[in-house]
């Protein structure tokens, strides 16, 4: 699902939104596809523990997880790998235009 931001809204905030759960030690990866025009965002976490999953209702009062609301709301697509022996990837594509048609990011694996 993606906002009706500005696009350099969507890709600052959910750049931002990433980043902000970056732990010391983490490596951020971009990389921009010109054949469909999307940004895909990566932060790969060596403290893996469980993969992050967007809250449901009954974590309503939930101290955690907020941010994936927002990256859900404005990335195209998003999601999250382990990364061997305990890390995580966690990786959203966004549009690098408006005239880039939503739901066209490839898969990020």
């Amino acid at each position: 699902m993606s906002a009706t931001l500005p696009q350099p809204i969507r890709t600052v905030a959910t750049f931002a939104q990433l980043l902000s759960s970056v732990r010391r030690g983490a490596r951020l990866t971009l990389t921009l596809d010109t054949a469909t025009g999307h940004l895909r965002i990566a932060v790969t976490d060596a403290q893996g523990g469980q993969l992050p999953v967007v809250p449901t209702d009954s974590a309503t009062y939930s101290e955690t997880g907020r941010g994936l609301l927002t990256v859900d709301a404005l990335a195209d697509r998003w999601g999250t790998k382990p990364h061997p022996p305990a890390g995580k990837t966690v990786w959203a594509t966004v549009p690098t235009s408006s005239t880039t048609a939503t739901g066209d990011a490839p898969p990020c694996g």
